[in-house]
């Protein structure tokens, strides 16, 4: 007669639903709010470009701020992936954060023009570039 082994029957672990889990929060409301400020980004870029310029050019500031994030967002997938999308992710936001409140201490205190919302938008363009593909690979990890 031969013997089968069997593997001893596990405990059950109570696994905490993910909405309750701490992490899956956290993540959730820093999310949520980074997509509500690059809401209002936008918003405000278009509306301050408009005021700037005439709706021709505050198109053309606009499309200077989608051509790097489409041209570079491969590249944002490989910078994720090595130095880890939450290092990525963090490190995006504060340079969109410098880089908005720069130029709108800028526009408080001056009238520059288009320029600065121009280069403003090439730099978000860029950096949401890379924070786009890490954004997207964090779910996965918390």
């Amino acid at each position: 007669m031969p013997s089968t082994l069997t593997a001893p029957e596990a405990t059950p672990v109570a696994e905490r639903p993910a909405h309750r889990d701490p992490n899956v929060l956290r993540w959730l409301a820093a999310y949520t709010s980074s997509m509500i400020g690059d809401s209002v980004y936008y918003i405000a870029l278009s509306w301050a470009a408009v005021q700037a310029g005439s709706p021709s050019q505050a198109g053309v500031v606009m499309a200077v701020s989608a051509v790097p994030r489409a041209l570079l967002m491969l590249g944002g997938g490989v910078i994720a992936d090595r130095l880890g999308p939450r290092k990525v992710v963090i490190g995006s936001d504060a340079v969109r954060c410098a880089a908005v409140l720069a130029v709108a201490g800028l526009l408080f205190l001056t009238t520059p023009g288009l320029w600065p919302l121009a280069a403003l938008a090439l730099v978000f363009g860029t950096v949401d570039a890379v924070f786009m593909p890490a954004v997207g690979a964090l779910p996965a990890r918390v």
